[in-house]
């Protein structure tokens, strides 16, 4: 009797995309209290952790797995408890990048200025990992919808998924303005990302129409082209709502997918597809209730930093900030996650805050570019230039909702008991100086 064949045992764990931020960020704390702010050196560490030079390479490299109690010891030199979402099990590489200046645009996947804001990335990264799932993320611009993607994407490739981020400001007005195009466009660029070979012209079938061809295509191409689970990010899905009879049937399309993934046969390949819908606004199309994706699967809202989290981000940066500081930078930006790692990185250079607050609209401020470009924004719409304006001028003004959910959108008002008003005081002085009654 032969025996038994035993398939190779995966020992051992790597750190994960978290486990790698904290550790990173807990690093660069203590070598800003403890170095004079010079990242520790690999001897530094191994003196700090009482693990070998070649333990710590790999452990930082992410390419070959440890034991478990290594990461504790690595975690414990720094004041940190190793949790089960900072490791993962399978001999997998993950790939990390640098982040040359912490406040532009997304952050890099190792950057020690990621503030988590709990439970949105627990919640995202565990939906990711169900079949069929559908995730819906929404917050205003700037909010750091790309850089908690960029968190999904790489704990997917972790697990060895097939993942494809797509940014719908790629489609230019021109293949916006037909349905049928849009979905050719759509199936290419998926394709191309999964490094696929174009077979559109073979298995497009017209006659059928677009939202037909298209879903066949991801049914018996696209998710049968691996074994692999895809996760498949939609980015910037709010351009379509300028377009109600495109984005109707495009909505309707990715809602008939999640439903054939619900069903429970193991065979389904539409269980494959994992959906991520990234927006900035509310959605304002009149969409059937049974054909929407915006009501169904988890919808994860980002907030604004509470004054405990601006704390904790002024402590990676290096600063001290007393409470009254924070309420100040609090006060200033209402906790909006650009405008405050902006606000203290310029602190941490250092610039006085006194001087950032006495010269939060003048023309050297460091919010000057920032402030430029929101104008300019409502300059290329009379309508929310108009009610701009009504908020700016009055206690709480009550907005009609397609002009109230694009001012929110671009992060520019709260809502206080259906009211709008500016969403901090930085908004509130330099639109009431640009738009006079």
């Amino acid at each position: 009797m032969s025996e038994p064949s035993n398939p190779k045992r995966k020992r051992g764990v790597l750190l994960s995309s978290q486990g790698w931020q904290r550790l990173q960020a807990a690093e660069h704390l203590a070598a800003i209290q403890q170095n004079e702010g010079r990242a520790y050196s690999l001897e530094q560490l191994s003196q700090q952790t009482q693990l070998s030079a070649n333990t710590l390479t790999k452990v930082r490299r992410r390419q070959k797995p440890v034991d478990q109690l290594t990461l504790e010891a690595y975690f414990a030199a720094f004041d940190l408890s190793l949790s089960p979402n900072d490791y993962i099990t399978q001999e997998l590489p993950a790939a990390t990048a640098t982040q040359p200046a912490p406040f532009k645009g997304q952050l890099a996947i190792d950057s020690p200025f990621y503030i988590y804001r709990p439970p949105a990335e627990q919640l995202c990264l565990e939906a990711a990992m169900q079949p069929s799932a559908l995730v819906r993320i929404k917050a205003a611009r700037q909010f750091g919808k790309t850089s908690l993607v960029a968190r999904m994407l790489s704990h997917a490739e972790d697990y060895s998924y097939r993942v494809v981020p797509l940014s719908l400001q790629l489609a230019d007005s021109r293949i916006l303005s037909d349905l049928d195009q849009f979905l050719r466009w759509l199936c290419v660029m998926v394709a191309r990302s999964l490094g696929l070979p174009d077979e559109l012209d073979q298995r497009w079938n017209g006659l059928f129409g677009g939202s037909y061809s298209c879903s066949d295509y991801f049914e018996t191409y696209l998710l049968p082209a691996a074994e692999r689970p895809l996760l498949l990010v939609l980015d910037e899905v709010n351009l379509l709502f300028n377009y109600p009879e495109l984005g109707a049937d495009f909505f309707g399309m990715l809602r008939a997918w999640y439903e054939q993934g619900r069903h429970s046969s193991d065979q389904n390949i539409w269980r494959l597809l994992r959906l991520v819908i990234v927006h900035s606004t509310e959605v304002y199309l009149p969409l059937n209730l049974h054909q929407s994706p915006f009501n169904v699967g988890l919808l994860i809202e980002l907030p604004h930093f509470s004054p405990a989290q601006v704390q904790e981000l002024a402590s990676r940066y290096g600063l001290r900030c007393t409470e009254a500081e924070i309420a100040q930078i609090w006060e200033l930006v209402g906790g909006h996650p650009y405008l405050t790692q902006l606000t203290l990185f310029h602190l941490a250079q250092p610039q006085p805050l006194a001087q950032i607050i006495e010269t939060v609209t003048s023309p050297n401020s460091i919010f000057n570019s920032h402030l430029r470009q929101q104008f300019g924004r409502l300059e290329q719409d009379a309508d929310l230039m108009t009610g701009m304006q009504q908020v700016i001028h009055s206690s709480g003004a009550i907005l009609p909702p397609n002009q109230a959910f694009k001012l929110q959108g671009l992060g520019l008002v709260s809502f206080e008991n259906q009211r709008a008003v500016p969403s901090c005081k930085l908004y509130r002085q330099y639109f009431t100086q640009v738009l006079p009654v």
